[in-house]
């Protein structure tokens, strides 16, 4: 593997996971959100990858979850049905805190990789002049 397939390859894992680290912000920030513009609670997405030809990665769409949605017991909620009960989004702060650890982490890997090269680079260079 060449120097710059190697930066390319690590360029599209950044371009990943960065769209990653939005669908998991859009999902903490709308972890209470019980009424969309489409109707009904926020529903949970996750960006969906594929593999490229040349070793890299894309996102080729983000998916909404098609889970059964929570519902809790608030009768004062705008949003309560007849019995009070209220529908959740069916997002856990848990999760995504781990899929934000994740995501963060693989940019952090691709990263270094990226620096790493550049480095090889300069260095094969310098030499090259030497």
């Amino acid at each position: 593997m060449s120097f710059f397939s190697s930066m390319r390859v690590s360029a599209t894992g950044l371009t990943a996971q960065r769209a990653r680290m939005d669908v998991i912000s859009r999902n903490i920030a709308n972890a209470q959100t019980t009424r969309t513009p489409s109707g009904g609670p926020y529903r949970r997405e996750h960006v969906v990858f594929q593999t490229l030809s040349n070793g890299g990665v894309a996102v080729s769409g983000v998916e909404e979850s098609q889970g059964e949605l929570p519902r809790v017991a608030n009768p004062g909620h705008p949003d309560a049905d007849r019995d009070g009960m209220v529908t959740m989004p069916d997002v856990d702060m848990v999760v995504e805190m781990v899929d934000m650890i994740s995501a963060t982490r693989s940019y952090e890997a691709n990263l270094a990789a990226v620096t790493s090269t550049k480095r090889m680079i300069a260095r094969a260079l310098d030499l090259a002049r030497g």
